[in-house]
């Protein structure tokens, strides 16, 4: 398409570039130039034009496009090789969940400018405005049995972790089991999902969906999200690139799968406890049987990613999610 061309070589000078440069390196017409400058322009691109100089990139949007995305993404092994990339979905788990029935490749990924049916962990509704935070989804074809894959919201996590500090400057921790945390509050939400290849007794696909709160005010939640959300914008007073950061989060998400289908966890599981915040502290391990509320500390995370409490009498178990609330900790309810 003309207007990528020219977009790249825009991309590519801080300076002017002539129309006829563009003309003999593209083979375009001053026309279709100019068609293609017009249609990058209503597409949010601010492109400079002077008479016997050409034309200059000011300033790219702030768009979730492929475009815009691939502009900042490095090669990956898997994930992201094949990008979808919309204005709009009801879900882009559900997008992906759909997508798990045709060919579609090991590592595709979908993401979406807003959703109107974001969901979270137990079905709650994830908040997704128009224009403000990444909305992602990729879609795994691991072949893998499904003891190896407990580890892969954990592992997502990090994977946040580390886009947002790359890009960001700042270090998210992790409220067990997977919900990266800013300045007390939800930064992010992580849901994953998964297939069962019953004969083979592999996991046939698996679909991890990535909400992250970035352009955010508090009036882009509602008020009972009010107090327990954050956005990166509202953590560090200043806008961050929606682009560059899904760019990021591609690229680390490739990184924490070829670990988990290498078996090379060891990396992840001690940025995990580094970053845990609930080791150290209070949690309540919710009724089992007949058994009732129970107060524990969180004192280690397994090599599977489960969180080891002990009691007060000094027992030690390891709980999942599920059997484990975190009520009151860092300044949000679960």
């Amino acid at each position: 398409m003309s207007r990528n061309t020219v977009l790249t070589l825009l991309r590519e000078r801080e300076d002017f570039l002539s129309g006829q440069e563009i003309s003999r390196r593209l083979g375009l017409s001053r026309a279709a130039i100019w068609k293609a400058v017009d249609a990058l322009r209503r597409n949010g691109y601010d492109i400079e034009a002077r008479s016997g100089l050409g034309y200059r990139l000011r300033a790219a949007p702030d768009a979730l496009t492929e475009t815009e995305i691939r502009n900042f993404l490095g090669k990956t092994a898997v994930i992201g090789q094949e990008l979808h990339c919309f204005p709009e979905l009801d879900s882009t788990n559900n997008y992906a969940k759909g997508l798990a029935q045709t060919s579609a490749p090991d590592g595709t990924a979908i993401i979406a400018d807003s959703q109107t049916a974001g969901r979270g962990r137990m079905d709650r509704s994830f908040q997704s405005p128009k224009g403000k935070g990444i909305y992602l989804s990729v879609l795994l074809r691991p072949g893998l049995s499904p003891d190896r894959l407990p580890p892969v919201t954990a592992l997502a996590g990090v994977a946040v972790c580390e886009a947002v500090e790359r890009v960001c400057g700042v270090r998210p921790g992790l409220k067990w089991p997977n919900d990266p945390v800013l300045n007390g509050k939800k930064l992010c939400g992580i849901l994953t999902e998964m297939s069962l290849e019953a004969e083979a007794w592999h996991i046939h696909t698996l679909v991890v969906g990535i909400g992250i709160n970035v352009l955010h005010t508090p009036e882009d939640f509602s008020p009972e999200v009010q107090e327990i959300a954050v956005s990166l914008l509202q953590a560090l007073g200043k806008p961050v690139s929606r682009p560059r950061l899904a760019a990021a989060l591609l690229e680390e998400l490739d990184r924490a799968y070829a670990a988990l289908r290498n078996g090379g966890l060891r990396e992840y599981h001690a940025a995990y406890c580094r970053d845990c915040v609930n080791l150290g502290r209070t949690v309540r391990l919710l009724p089992t049987g007949s058994g009732g509320e129970e107060v524990a500390e969180a004192v280690d995370i397994d090599e599977d990613f489960g969180l080891v409490v002990q009691r007060p009498d000094g027992a030690r178990r390891t709980v999942h999610s599920g059997e484990v609330s975190v009520r009151g900790l860092w300044g949000y309810v679960e």
